[in-house]
């Protein structure tokens, strides 16, 4: 398995922090993994009561990121014969991220290899720019269900299933081209009134203050904009969660 190695110090004391940019670079080369095997199914946890105002970590801010090449038996539920694309046109993401308890947290989400090292500019940015991830992991750990990724406030991206509502249609998470960002915080609102996840109703109102809130000029809307990714809190039925390469 291929990895590229990506660092960038934010916070040390005594040491200067590293642009974001620098990141277009590897840093090393790492050698492939002996330990790729299928990522575990696990049970979704609750919804996460979150603080009106997330901790501050005392730790030192460190960003690092590698991206990885894949097999099938690494995604068994969200790939499956019959996608879209191959799993060697998909990445693993491994992202340190902000969590909304202000610790540093690593994170791992698959995404299509023509947007890999971009992806990973921007997650480091928002790390740079103190914007809280409460969770990151492939959809595969929730045994592919959207529904109970949502729940759990899970960052995604890559999932072959197709558009809600409109069967044979193919989701842009299906190309790897899409990511949900804190969906619980993040709701999708659709046109029928329904709010995805339900449990996400609380978070509506998009003027009071909470952890990990995608809102217009925010550090996701621009980071995302500047690889020309779209933000469908912009649709007329927003859905605040979703970035993606086509606006899709």
């Amino acid at each position: 398995m291929q990895i590229r190695h990506f660092l960038l110090t934010i916070v040390l004391t005594g040491c200067a922090a590293v642009p974001a940019a620098s990141l277009s670079t590897p840093v090393a080369t790492a050698p492939p993994s002996s330990n790729s095997g299928a990522l575990p199914a696990a049970t979704a946890p609750a919804p996460t009561s979150v603080p009106a105002t997330p901790p501050t970590s005392t730790r030192p801010a460190v960003f690092s990121g590698t991206v990885e090449t894949l097999t099938p038996e690494q995604l068994p539920d969200s790939w499956r014969e019959g996608c879209p694309l191959s799993t060697d046109q998909l990445r693993l993401l491994r992202i340190s991220h902000l969590g909304y308890d202000g610790e540093v947290h690593q994170g791992e989400l698959v995404i299509n290899a023509e947007h890999a090292d971009a992806v990973l500019g921007v997650f480091a940015t928002l790390f740079d720019a103190g914007f809280p991830i409460e969770r990151m992991d492939p959809v595969d750990v929730f045994d592919g269900n959207d529904d109970r990724s949502m729940a759990a406030n899970n960052t995604s991206g890559f999932n072959c299933r197709e558009v809600a509502d409109r069967p044979g249609v193919w989701s842009q998470h299906a190309f790897g081209n899409a990511i949900d960002l804190n969906p619980l915080t993040n709701p999708y609102l659709r046109a029928d009134g329904q709010v995805l996840p339900p449990q996400g109703e609380t978070f509506i109102d998009r003027n009071v203050p909470n952890p990990g809130l995608i809102t217009t000029g925010s550090a996701p809307v621009e980071a995302f904009a500047s690889i020309g990714w779209e933000w469908g809190g912009n649709w007329t039925n927003p859905d605040y969660q979703h970035f993606s390469a086509n606006g899709n």
